[in-house]
């Protein structure tokens, strides 16, 4: 049984004053500003939809509704007037706050309990018609057919989104996420760009890296022996490494500065410039004043407010669900739970650095004997820290997708718990909570390979081992760089193949499904209500993951980009991919969802601010702290010339021998000789990667005058760098909230 709820005239006339909505009360007669794009109109037309099918709107000046002044509105067709999704907004709202019962003093109310009750099954504004079958109405189009053939349609992946048309049908609040994502992807295609060129000069460069010979070359690298880098490992020949530190010197030079710095000030630019964008859609959909007036309280706010108090701001004595020690113990008992979530995911970090050190072991002695018959194509390619390290990266994909799921639901109880006022505090709160889990979640094992990995070691007669029982991890001869890219590019392509598994594949399985199963063979044509039923329906926190999703992108893009300047690239495939299919997936699988008014992108603003501030930090002790710039700078500056070497002009050469340290196998308390690999039976030394004193010297093994100087020049580059970074950041917003301000004050002019 299907109930179809209409909205009279009146009734709409009562809510719309009620809600504030605004509408129009007369043509917009204010000449708009010629664009600067007018001259390549043959060019971009073709980027554009087709202006044939959907057609600009007429502009008008609005004012919130008022019942009793319907004269002064403009007002030509009464069933015309209130679009569909304001028809839709309204009936929500009534829904929403209906009382059904009443037993004592407690009220039941509102369309969404009976859903989770099982009363109704579901409750949907119905879609206008079939999203492939055009309208044969003269001068009433399908908005939907429109929306999927210049939009929803995977061909127009190179077209602008329609956002007027998105925003009449669906409401401003999935309109602005629309509007954010495709700019966010227009500004991605810069910076991908930038990083496309990087990775190409790092390729090209890569042949001309002296560091990378040295390793390579049997007359250096092919005779230096390293120590074992775990207790029952072997020695090994630096050489061994040659295929990682080729492909690290793609990563780990120059240009890879210049991007970090670039993409340091993209950032600053691309949230500056959609701040203006975002003022510029305020302004046209008329949302500059939505929060402050118009978005009214949660039914389920207002069904608890039992308590008075007064404002202390109107002074007006409002009611309110608990007193002031009653939302400390909410929000106490919020927060907690939060932190004991995070503490949950720092202790899977540790068992997964746990998994890294126990199973090392394993990998250094099967690759070390040349077990590996079966992997023989790649074999030359397998280190022990590579196998470690993308095993690791596939079980922290794994746990980060099923913590992932289990928190989602400890965090929307924890919401509902608090009981935020209105809708925007509540998804705010939500945001908050979720995005704090999921920064840990995914980011942890990054940090943990950029920032700690390979940094607290010791050396080998003095390991430093963790819970007294394993030796830390130690970075490969070229550096944790590489590692920290093959994780970025695991968890980035494995994140992406699997949302787009869960926006495809399983809607389109769900209502095939559906369609079958509930089929009727008596009924010819499908009423249009059954057809939505059978579409799967939208959670109210839809677009919560969708920002979600690309939030978490976008730190991956910023953060960690030193170590990978194909991530943009990434982002922005995937994002040309991501725009058509929310858009297919809304218009062709989902139910209508209910429209809902919206200003901005939320608390998701100042949480990529946040992320924009870190990613300054972050990329500069990259390059500090895990790449090997700076050592190899200040061996060609300081110490490949007098008084530290015999050579008169700086050069690189001599570098791979000046970053390994020497070490005595009798000073070892392990007897690593019964374990040896075929090495020279004289064998007394054996190399390790740090800045050490050599055996003889004394202050053998502690550090030497080098690490001192590497230490200062990385501390040095990380102040400098973050200064003339923040200070250009600053300079640049500056210069944007300036224009903008002008141009702001200049459209009010006009409009008086």
């Amino acid at each position: 049984m299907f109930v179809k709820v209409h909205l009279p005239w009146d009734v709409l006339c009562t809510y719309a004053e009620v809600l504030h909505i605004k509408l129009p009360i007369r043509p917009n007669d204010i000449t708009p500003q010629p664009s600067m794009w007018r001259f390549f109109t043959c060019i971009t037309k073709h980027f554009y939809p087709d202006e044939k099918l959907i057609q600009g709107e007429t502009e008008f000046f609005t004012a919130r509704f008022e019942k009793n002044r319907q004269d002064c509105f403009h007002i030509k067709d009464k069933d015309l007037f209130f679009t569909p999704s304001m028809r839709s907004r309204m009936a929500f709202y009534i829904l929403s706050r209906a009382q059904y019962e009443l037993r004592g003093t407690i009220k039941k109310f509102g369309i969404t309990k009976l859903l989770s009750s099982g009363v109704y099954k579901a409750a949907y504004p119905l879609h206008d018609s079939q999203f492939n079958v055009k309208s044969k109405e003269e001068g009433c189009p399908s908005e939907r057919y429109l929306l999927y053939k210049e939009w929803a349609n995977p061909i127009n992946f190179y077209k602008m989104q329609p956002l007027d048309l998105i925003r009449k049908y669906y409401g401003e609040k999935v309109g602005i996420y629309f509007a954010w994502l495709g700019f966010y992807t227009m500004m991605l295609a810069v910076a991908a760009v930038m990083g496309l060129g990087c990775f190409i000069y790092g390729y090209k460069t890569q042949e001309t890296s002296t560091w990378s010979k040295e390793v390579c070359d049997p007359n250096i690298g092919g005779k230096i022996v390293m120590c074992p880098q775990c207790d029952l490992c072997k020695y090994w020949i630096l050489n061994s490494t040659c295929e990682t530190s080729q492909t690290l010197s793609i990563f780990d030079n120059f240009g890879t500065l210049v991007f970090a710095v670039f993409m340091s000030i993209w950032v600053t630019l691309f949230l500056e410039f959609w701040k203006r964008y975002q003022a510029e859609l305020e302004y046209e959909w008329d949302t500059v004043e939505f929060l402050e007036q118009e978005e009214p309280p949660r039914p389920e706010y207002e069904a608890k407010c039992l308590y008075e108090r007064k404002n202390p701001i109107t002074g007006v004595t409002e009611k309110v669900p608990f007193t002031s020690c009653g939302r400390c113990v909410r929000v106490s008992i919020g927060i907690g739970t939060v932190f004991f979530w995070i503490l949950l995911i720092l202790a899977s970090i540790v068992a997964i650095i746990v998994y890294r050190l126990a199973v090392f072991i394993t990998f250094s002695y099967k690759l070390r004997n040349n077990n590996l018959k079966n992997l023989e194509p790649i074999k030359e390619y397998v280190t022990p820290q590579m196998a470690t390290s993308v095993t690791a990266s596939l079980i922290s994909f794994v746990v980060i997708m099923i913590l992932n799921i289990l928190y989602e639901r400890v965090a929307i109880w924890i919401t509902n718990f608090e009981l935020p006022r209105t809708r925007t505090d509540y998804e705010n709160s939500l945001t908050m909570k979720m995005f704090l889990f999921q920064f840990v979640n995914y980011y942890s094992s990054c940090f943990y390979i950029a920032f700690v990995k390979g940094k607290i070691v010791g050396y080998p007669g003095k390991p430093v081992k963790l819970l007294g029982e394993y030796r830390n991890e130690e970075c490969d001869p070229g550096g944790c760089l590489i590692e920290l890219t093959t994780q970025l590019a695991i968890i980035m392509g494995g994140k992406a193949i699997w949302n787009n598994i869960q926006e495809i594949l399983l809607p389109w399985v769900k209502n095939w499904i559906f369609r079958r199963c509930s089929a009727s063979v008596t009924q010819k044509v499908t009423p249009r209500w059954e057809q939505d039923y059978q579409l799967q329906s939208i959670s109210q926190l839809g677009l919560f993951y969708e920002y979600l999703e690309m939030v978490i992108q976008f730190g991956f893009v910023t953060l960690f980009v030193a170590s990978f300047p194909l991530a943009p690239v990434l982002a922005l495939i995937n994002n040309l991919f991501e725009i058509r299919v929310d858009a297919w997936k809304l218009t062709t699988q989902s139910r209508r969802i209910v429209p809902e008014k919206a200003q901005d992108i939320g608390a998701w603003q100042p949480i990529l601010q946040g992320i924009a501030i870190l990613a300054v930090a972050t990329n500069a002790m990259i390059i500090a702290f895990t790449s090997d710039m700076i050592p190899r700078l200040v061996y060609y500056w300081s110490f490949s010339v007098y008084p530290y070497s015999d050579s008169t002009e700086h050069t690189m050469q001599g570098y791979i021998n000046s970053s390994l340290s020497v070490f005595n196998i009798s000073d070892s308390p392990f007897n690593f000789t019964d374990i040896a690999i075929s090495a020279p039976s004289n064998l007394t030394t054996c190399r390790y990667r740090d800045f050490r004193y050599p055996p003889g010297h004394p202050w053998q093994y502690e550090h030497n005058i080098q690490y001192w100087h590497v230490i200062g020049a990385k501390l040095a580059f990380i102040i400098v760098v973050e200064h003339i970074v923040y200070f250009t950041k600053f300079v640049l917003s500056y210069m944007i909230q300036t224009s903008r301000m002008l141009s702001k004050n200049e459209l009010n002019g006009r409009n008086t």
